[in-house]
């Protein structure tokens, strides 16, 4: 959608208001101005796609899933505590990209602890994941999966061969995130040994593939 600049008048009250609300909202302005008056006229705005997806995909998270305040229209967060000692959590943000076509966003995992035998351990974790998908995805990532890790984080970009809809979307991203909590759990679940906990998740990986995925 593209944008321009326009001169409009405004009674102060009301810029006051909309003020508030960006804030509160974590937008611009502008960008909130735009939104009110998209809806007023029945458009269907980037934001307006990007409620929706996170509406349908807090409806796909199961109950272990707390879903939290978006820190912006692009951005929603999703946590999941770790059966394991010290009781951390996994928290999943998901960054949406505005016009949906390529690159559909970016999904950062990372672990609250402050324990560094914890830290060692996710990392091994997300190095053996960043390892499995380069192995299977080697075909469409040729250079290597986009994707880094670093202290306890593992960053993660989605793209889509097609234009998708905001239901396959949230569906595919949704069961990307339940996969990798799933494998996670299973992980630290095992880790006296190691090299079944890694086959175990590598079984599962390659037949969440077999099922066919949209976003990849």
């Amino acid at each position: 959608m593209n944008k321009s600049v326009y001169s409009i008048v405004l009674a102060d009250d009301v810029v006051e208001a909309v003020d508030r609300l960006a804030y509160k909202i974590g937008t611009s302005r502008s960008n909130l101005i735009n939104q009110i008056l998209a809806e007023r006229v029945q458009l269907l705005t980037p934001e307006m796609r990007m409620r929706e997806i996170f509406s349908q995909l807090e409806k796909l998270m199961d109950s272990r899933f707390q879903i939290s305040d978006q820190p912006s229209d692009a951005m929603i967060s999703i946590r999941s505590p770790l059966k394991y000692k010290y009781k951390p959590t996994i928290r999943y943000s998901l960054e949406l990209s505005r016009d949906f076509q390529g690159k559909v966003g970016r999904l950062k995992v990372q672990f609250r602890t402050q324990s560094a035998l914890l830290v060692a351990i996710i990392n091994e974790f997300f190095l053996q994941w960043q390892n499995l998908e380069g192995k299977y995805l080697s075909e469409i990532f040729p250079d290597g999966v986009p994707s880094e890790v670093a202290d306890g984080r593992f960053t993660r970009d989605f793209y889509s061969p097609s234009q998708l809809s905001d239901e396959q979307i949230s569906k595919a991203v949704g069961e990307y995130i339940q996969l990798m909590d799933k494998c996670i759990q299973l992980y630290f679940g095992g880790i006296g040994d190691r090299k079944s906990a890694c086959e175990t998740v590598e079984d599962i990986y390659s037949k969440y593939l077999k099922q066919g995925v949209m976003v990849i």
